[in-house]
């Protein structure tokens, strides 16, 4: 018989929270509608470039729309991302991912768009390998400056 996935919400609520963080690193002064870009070099080797965009803001919550926009060869896939951001609980998730529709915490397997039954918990520990990467090996091309946000 084949065990049914369930998903560990503790680690996946840390994984939201430690995204959150690193988001507001890296956006805390963008308003909605402002764009941010973010050139990934290794040393001196260009690597890519990721746009940050602010889609939608209400009081307690962000859509961010994350994308690399040009990478450092063609064989590799750009990931396009749309995090949501809610400040009142201090955490991010990432709700969509390019070309598919929102996520459900448990897929069943297999189904229409081959997602695994842990997709969701997946793409955000994507997230969170790739936040790390941007504040690891990014410099800010644009910064819109908000003194409002400070």
């Amino acid at each position: 018989m084949v065990r049914k996935y369930v998903p560990d919400i503790s680690h996946l609520n840390a994984l939201f929270e430690s995204n959150y963080r690193r988001l507001m690193k890296l956006l805390h002064l963008v308003d909605e509608g402002d764009e941010l870009n973010i050139s990934l070099y290794n040393g001196s080797h260009f690597i890519g470039t990721v746009h940050a965009q602010n889609i939608e803001t209400s009081k307690y919550t962000d859509t961010i729309l994350l994308e690399q926009v040009s990478s450092a060869g063609p064989w590799l896939n750009n990931p396009s991302l749309m995090v949501r951001l809610y400040h009142d609980a201090a955490v991010a998730e990432v709700i969509s991912r390019k070309g598919y529709r929102a996520l459900s915490g448990v897929n069943s397997y297999p189904n229409k768009d081959m997602n695994l039954p842990d997709e969701k918990t997946q793409l955000n520990r994507f997230l969170s390998e790739w936040l790390s990467f941007c504040l690891r090996y990014g410099i800010c091309d644009t910064h819109p400056f908000n003194p409002s946000k400070l």
